[in-house]
């Protein structure tokens, strides 16, 4: 199974980035998909949560607004349109797929794509 992060960079205040997490090894139609960021002595948060069912997609109270998760099963991708990106919004940013099934718990990551926001 493998998940590959990408579309991070730097990026300037108020600026735009969309990531894309490409997937193989799973039937991405059958697991959660979501988006967790982390930056420097900080726990991993999680900003984007895309159910199997998309229209029941969520974003964290932090980036509400400015942040949507989407997912394209055909694809086997996930992506994070961010807009009006802070500062605060810099941090490693990275892909999660997560499925209960037959009394166990899958859960797979990828590598993370860092995202800084500065002038």
């Amino acid at each position: 199974v493998q998940l590959v992060e990408s579309g991070g960079g730097l990026v300037q205040p108020g600026g735009s980035l969309s990531l894309s997490c490409a997937a193989s090894g799973i039937t991405v139609s059958e697991y959660d998909m979501n988006w967790y960021r982390q930056a420097p002595g900080k726990e991993r948060e999680l900003v984007a949560h895309i159910p199997i069912e998309e229209s029941d997609a969520s974003n964290a109270d932090s980036v509400k607004g400015g942040f949507a998760g989407s997912r394209d099963d055909e694809k086997s991708t996930a992506c994070l349109q961010m807009n009006v990106l802070k500062s605060e919004d810099t941090a490693g940013y990275f892909c999660n797929a997560w499925r209960y099934y037959g009394g166990r718990r899958y859960d797979y990551w990828g590598q993370g794509t860092q995202v800084t926001v500065s002038s």
